[in-house]
């Protein structure tokens, strides 16, 4: 078991906004001499017409044939704890590893956009994790979230309509069983534009930005243990591990000797529901632009509220785009709701998933040392 940080880490490793935790991070990144990377996002602006970049720092041998790569910001508001994540470990490295063996690679903001407008998407509605798809074939169909669309994003924002939402919803859930429920809705899908989950049309700014990263830090690697930082599934609290790696290989046992066979076996995460068939996540992106590098690793979640809410807060993403006008109070207070569903306010949430995540970078640390 982790021990929960302490408050005084939370506070100098959580931030409160985009541009604090960028800033933040590049501070710890200098302390830690490392070298820095800045990518431009030259197709959108912060709310304040600022600048969104995604930032990148490395440490450890360039002739290093293995790697630690750890990526924040691939959903916005579930950056802030990726970010803070990365911090700890910077400094980390600054008091007490003054000599690594391996190259680290840490990718803050890969969704800039996302993480400035606190919305789980890029600035074309894209969900980034969705994105890394073979887009010289047509992509993947799912026919059956057409049926879902209208009941999964209401046009209005009344109890009538999200009630009446949700309770077709449920007749349709009923009617088809919540595993096939549960892959339509978060395996991804490409013809709604303005839908849940939606994959895009083509590559994002984002998904180009990581094959540059990738090309640029990660040259000559061989050896790949990765770590895309997330919030929303699981316990309150807790880790929740979604291991890519195919189950029964060798990657797949690695992840199991590094953090776990119970946690990366786990059938948990989807309210008893199967895994979804998930297409085109930033694992396969790392997978397809690194190779021949084997990489070993897993989205990892941290719970934050039942699931009843964040499928709220998934709705709230989306009338905020695409639904119809609310005053500036219910906005503000609806964008709060969301932040609140992904990077949670309290303290004790904070001190136990920083305690966590420091805890599973440094087994993955170890376990590519050992990784021969």
């Amino acid at each position: 078991m982790s021990q929960p940080a302490s408050a005084a880490l939370v506070a100098a490793c959580f931030n409160p906004t985009y541009a604090s935790a960028r800033a933040a991070f590049l501070q710890a990144a200098d302390r830690a001499q490392a070298r820095t990377d800045v990518l431009i996002n030259d197709r959108a602006k912060a709310p304040n017409g600022s600048t969104l970049t995604t930032d990148v720092a490395t440490l450890g041998p360039d002739t290093a044939d293995s790697a630690l790569v750890i990526v924040s910001g691939t959903h916005g508001p579930e950056g802030f704890v990726g970010s803070a994540a990365q911090i700890a470990l910077l400094d980390a490295i600054a008091r007490d590893m003054p000599e690594l063996p391996v190259r680290i690679v840490l990718i803050h903001a890969i969704n800039p956009w996302g993480f400035a407008h606190i919305s789980r998407t890029t600035e074309n509605n894209v969900d980034l994790n969705r994105n890394f798809i073979d887009w010289t074939n047509p992509p993947p169909e799912n026919p059956l979230y057409a049926e879902l669309h209208p009941l999964l994003t209401p046009q209005e924002w009344t109890d009538d309509v999200l009630a009446q939402a949700d309770a077709a919803r449920d007749a349709w859930v009923e009617q088809h069983g919540l595993d096939v429920f549960v892959d339509v809705t978060a395996r991804g899908q490409y013809s709604h534009p303005q839908g849940l989950h939606y994959g895009g049309a083509g590559r994002e700014w984002s998904n180009e930005a990581l094959e540059t990263i990738v090309a640029r830090h990660l040259r000559g690697v061989k050896r790949i243990a990765f770590i895309d930082w997330h919030t929303g599934l699981g316990e309150r609290g807790e880790p929740f591990f979604l291991c890519f790696n195919q189950p029964g290989d060798a990657g797949w046992q690695r992840a199991c000797d590094w953090w776990g066979k119970e946690n990366i076996e786990t059938k948990g995460g989807f309210d008893g529901a199967q895994r979804p068939n998930y297409s085109g996540l930033v694992f396969h992106g790392v997978q397809k632009f690194a190779a021949p590098a084997d990489v070993t690793g897993a989205v990892i979640e941290f719970g934050t509220k039942e699931r009843r809410i964040m499928r709220r807060a998934l709705q709230i993403d989306q009338y905020l785009k695409f639904g119809g006008p609310v005053s500036d109070g219910q906005r503000a207070a609806m964008r709060e709701e969301l932040l609140d569903a992904f990077a949670p306010l309290s303290l004790e949430w904070k001190r136990s998933v920083l305690g966590h995540a420091i805890r599973i970078q440094n087994q993955a640390l170890n376990g590519l040392q050992g990784w021969k």
